[in-house]
């Protein structure tokens, strides 16, 4: 890694073990940022996790040069499972990353989940509870963040 490539690990984090090679894994796919193995709990065949070679609990910590590399590591992978065919019907797949445990995170490394869906009995099970649609509400939180936007933009310019 270069001097402007920060390094992070977490001596306790099963994934920067895994990174090192203290813990074994099914590695697919290695860069200079990323790595990527099959989850040894899988949800359906091929199911793969993609970490960032850096250690953040969640995506906010991680350095957007490792954010970067991740997605297309996640397309290269989603190609070589089979799960890049087009169109609405047919196989799919699901690209999940949680943060905290509220949200059902379980390793505090940040991580992406690649999941095949290939039917409706394996994969990824989605429950969305939803709101009725409230335009007022929304008009309301749109003003809320666009100000907080701005707000940003403005501090960013100014460093």
């Amino acid at each position: 890694m270069s001097a402007t490539t920060p390094i992070a690990h977490d001596a306790a984090c099963i994934f920067c073990k895994i990174i090192k090679g203290e813990i074994p894994s099914f590695k697919l796919l290695e860069t200079k940022y990323s790595y990527s193995f099959l989850d040894i709990q899988p949800t359906s065949k091929g199911h793969a996790l993609i970490i960032p070679k850096y250690h953040g609990g969640k995506l906010h910590n991680i350095p957007d040069e490792y954010l970067i590399d991740i997605l297309p590591l996640t397309k290269k992978l989603v190609h070589v499972l089979g799960c890049d065919l087009d169109g609405p019907t047919g196989e799919g797949y699901n690209v999940l990353q949680n943060n905290g445990r509220i949200a059902h995170q379980e390793v505090d490394h940040v991580h992406f989940h690649l999941i095949p869906k290939r039917d409706k009995e394996t994969g990824l099970i989605v429950g969305w509870p939803t709101e009725e649609t409230d335009f007022e509400k929304l008009g309301k939180i749109h003003k809320e963040l666009l100000a907080k936007l701005d707000s940003d933009s403005d501090r960013s310019l100014n460093q």
